[in-house]
């Protein structure tokens, strides 16, 4: 398995088949031109099977830390490190560009993504809420 950072619209919509929905080249290209934003691509034979995006946030009087946007990996290629290791790949950039921490919400009840989390060091804070506005 290889990992690399995504530099272009062609390997973000290569990796389409890991996203919700359809990958649009726009929306591919807008997201490579915002300045914080990356996606890491496990590769195995060629193929991508899995991804992590993150989103760097600042804040005047916090400095930059990361957000762990969304992370997937294929089906076949489940329960065999892929995800544990696009995890660590995602701390080991935002070690590099200096954020003081990395942060995912998760449903609790998502015991698969909890269990990959963990496995690459995260620890639950027992403090965190997710309130939405949806616009759509």
């Amino acid at each position: 398995m290889e990992i690399r950072r995504a530099t272009t619209v062609t390997e973000l919509t290569a990796a389409g088949h890991l996203y919700d929905g359809p990958a649009r080249p726009e929306w591919a290209e807008r997201f490579l031109a915002a300045d914080g934003h990356l996606m890491l691509i496990a590769y195995t034979d060629g193929r991508p099977v899995g991804f992590v995006s993150g989103v760097e946030m600042v804040h005047p009087d916090k400095g930059t830390e990361m957000c762990l946007y969304e992370l997937s990996v294929d089906e076949e290629h489940r329960r065999r490190g892929v995800g544990r290791a696009l995890c660590e790949a995602l701390e080991t950039v935002a070690r590099e560009r200096g954020c003081y921490d990395m942060w995912v919400g998760v449903d609790p009840a998502n015991t698969a993504a909890l269990a990959t989390y963990r496995a690459a060091g995260g620890k639950d804070d027992e403090r965190f809420a997710t309130i939405t506005w949806e616009f759509n």
